[in-house]
């Protein structure tokens, strides 16, 4: 039985104190949640960050996903692992402009962190303190932006020990390519140019010390060297646009790069051609392809109208903005990151075609 959240009974704290409100929210592992949350959330716990009893975790949630939440601090209680739970209304107004100064205080002192949040329009500023924390302490860190029931009922149920041998086997190929080609039915044709001086990282759920990852994973990414071609959206976009236009299968946004930069955005919905042209034009380098990556989730079976999970999708998807240059070397920066992403690729890693029509020709 599916239990709404509004039924859900959490205490409410008696005073807005970082410690009095950690009191208050212990025995989280005991609140009422759907049982069919506990296969994702003991995947995220066990098997992607491998928390151990004697690990500190911090877990970081919002209103919208308290249960989502009490599935996951259960599996980290279960394991009698010392935690912290802090839910971000108790502690500042939405949409946050920074990180509660409790939460960052918390991190600090953390060996794992999660963090299930529903993002809202203009928190990117806030997630990147909390990223900056986690990639100095090097915390093992799962992200879960718009985690909601059905991620929890399918990418978060992958087996991401094969996912993780196919990103393997994948990542190993492109680290020696100098060029990866992407086509699709629909329109796309990218080239992108690889920059040897730029690292390419794994992030297939496997979540270690080095970099921490997105939850569900399944992905391999690097900062370009260039970008040139166009890309048909026919996915989804990415931070608080894909809550507002979902998938985009009906309306595809096409998008042309030259030089490594956005030259042109059309689409019939011209709300989210707007939006888009406007997101990707905050600051210099949010019209710059910051990242490049590949999908290697093949539990997934379609994109569904959620970043967090379709990123992982099979295929190439690639981002504007922000990229991660403490992980991929590059040198430059950006206030923004909004990821595209496309159906049923073609792809070559040099001369060698590794997806035909959106399946991998590589075995896991």
């Amino acid at each position: 039985m599916n239990i709404p959240v509004d039924q859900v009974k959490f205490p409410t704290p008696s005073t807005n104190s970082g410690q009095a409100l950690g009191k208050e929210r212990e025995g989280w592992g005991t609140r009422e949640f759907d049982p069919e949350y506990s296969v994702g959330a003991r995947n995220a716990v066990s098997v992607c960050l491998r928390v151990q009893p004697e690990e500190k975790v911090c877990v970081i949630t919002d209103e919208a996903t308290l249960e989502i939440a009490a599935a996951i601090v259960a599996e980290v209680e279960k394991l009698g692992s010392p935690h912290q739970v802090w839910v971000l209304e108790d502690l500042a107004e939405r949409p946050l402009k920074d990180l509660p100064a409790e939460i960052l205080a918390d991190l600090e002192t953390s060996q794992v962190s999660i963090f299930a949040v529903w993002a809202q329009k203009n928190e990117l500023r806030s997630r990147m303190q909390m990223t900056d924390v986690v990639n100095r302490n090097k915390i093992r860190h799962a992200h879960m932006v718009n985690i909601n029931r059905q991620i929890m009922l399918e990418g978060m149920r992958a087996d991401f020990q094969k996912v993780d041998r196919l990103s393997a086997k994948v990542v190993a190929m492109v680290r020696k390519a100098k060029r990866v080609r992407a086509k699709t039915a629909a329109g796309t044709d990218l080239t992108a140019d690889l920059n040897p001086n730029y690292r390419w990282l794994k992030t297939s759920g496997i979540i270690t010390r080095e970099k921490w990852g997105n939850l569900p994973g399944g992905e391999i990414f690097t900062t370009p060297g260039e970008v040139n071609g166009t890309f048909v959206i026919d996915g989804v976009v990415g931070d608080y646009l894909c809550t507002k236009f979902g998938n985009l299968q009906g309306a595809p946004l096409t998008i042309h790069i030259k030089g490594n930069r956005l030259t042109e955005a059309h689409s019939e919905n011209r709300e989210l051609e707007d939006e888009f042209w406007k997101y990707t034009h905050t600051d210099e380098n949010s019209d710059r392809v910051g990242e490049f990556a590949i999908g290697t989730n093949i539990d997934l079976k379609d994109v569904i109208g959620q970043i967090l999970q379709d990123e992982k999708y099979p295929g190439v998807h690639i981002a504007f903005g922000n990229p991660y240059g403490a992980h991929t070397g590059a040198e430059w920066d950006s206030s923004t990151h909004i990821d595209v992403v496309g159906r049923k690729f073609n792809i070559w890693v040099d001369d060698e075609q590794i997806m035909q029509d959106g399946k991998f020709l590589v075995e896991a």
